[in-house]
């Protein structure tokens, strides 16, 4: 079975592959764990945070925001102590920053699901891609994201973090052509 070349051998890289990337995402909780493990992996490979994922949704109650908004600076320590997680204050103060600005965008839209697939006009983009090389790292529309969200306040994201984020949550659809998940 053909995958895209980024997939390496371990087995969460492969089941994540396999049944959640590229997979269209609407459930709010679940995009901001997207967006906190997004952050998190800034500058380490997404196996790194794959082998972390459940110590993060332990630490980050659910990732459910209205309770990481809550947390104060005992929890910050807390979290810096966690061997479970990425143990970067910048990162770990950012999502806590973050849950803030989702849970304004989900009082101003409704829920942050109708902010984030309006961009889109709740369509997936179908890429075309031959090989993961043709793959850009950021488009013009995670630009246009990243800006909006910086303009709202939110930390550590930028146009690569966004656009690894709507490759993710399937916003949008990035499987290469030969990939047996590449939809046609």
């Amino acid at each position: 079975m053909k995958r895209c070349d980024w997939v390496g051998s371990h087995p969460l890289e492969i089941r994540y592959h396999d049944e959640e990337w590229g997979q269209p995402v609407h459930d709010d909780n679940k995009l901001f764990e997207f967006l906190v493990l997004e952050s998190a992996q800034a500058g380490l490979s997404w196996l790194t945070i794959l082998k972390r994922r459940e110590q993060y949704r332990k630490a980050y109650e659910q990732f459910d925001p209205a309770k990481v908004v809550d947390f104060d600076d005992l929890k910050v320590n807390e979290l810096l102590k966690n061997e479970g997680i990425i143990r970067n204050r910048k990162k770990i103060e950012s999502s806590i920053n973050n849950a803030r600005r989702f849970l304004e965008i989900q009082s101003e839209f409704g829920s942050f699901n109708n902010y984030l697939w309006q961009f889109v006009d709740f369509k997936p983009i179908k890429n075309k891609w031959k090989n993961c090389t043709d793959i850009p790292s950021s488009t013009n529309l995670s630009d246009k994201i990243a800006k909006d969200m910086k303009k709202r306040g939110f930390k550590f994201i930028g146009s690569t973090i966004i656009y690894a984020f709507l490759q993710a949550v399937g916003v949008v659809h990035d499987h290469t052509i030969d990939c047996f998940k590449y939809i046609h």
